[in-house]
């Protein structure tokens, strides 16, 4: 004795619903703030750059309350981050989020030494000095 056809399609469905809980990140940017200070290739600051950008990348999907701030270990050029999600969100969707905002950041404030990308779901910044959450840009 089975179900009705309609019946068995919406226990389907309602299974689903809650077996696979999440959100899809909205990546819309807000604001691309750019400090109008400027860094040229080959520039120690670009390699802290690079370092940072890709721990907050890693590390804030997976900490806790999506909050992440950190600092490059090169004393060279030391460059600071610090990157949010949305709490709403899955691991993974965190990290699709501030990929976006990544490719939102360099992609309006190239070779720049501070920028804030703000999108609705996540935000990342990184300046060349240290900064708190109450600074601009």
């Amino acid at each position: 004795m089975g179900f009705p056809p309609n019946t068995s399609l919406i226990l389907i469905t309602i299974f689903w619903l809650f077996i696979i809980p999440g959100s899809i990140p909205n990546t819309t940017a807000i604001t691309a703030l750019c400090n109008m200070g400027m860094y040229s290739q080959g520039d120690p600051f670009g390699i802290s750059l690079d370092y940072v950008v890709a721990e907050l990348e890693r590390a804030t999907p997976m900490s806790k309350n999506y909050d992440f701030f950190n600092i490059s270990p090169f004393p060279n050029a030391f460059a600071y981050g610090h990157a949010t999600c949305n709490l709403n969100l899955t691991n993974s969707d965190c990290a699709t989020c501030l990929g976006a905002a990544k490719m939102t950041m360099f992609g309006t404030c190239l070779s720049r030494i501070g920028v804030r990308a703000m999108l609705q779901d996540c935000t990342i910044r990184y300046k060349q000095y240290p900064f708190t959450d109450e600074d601009d840009g």
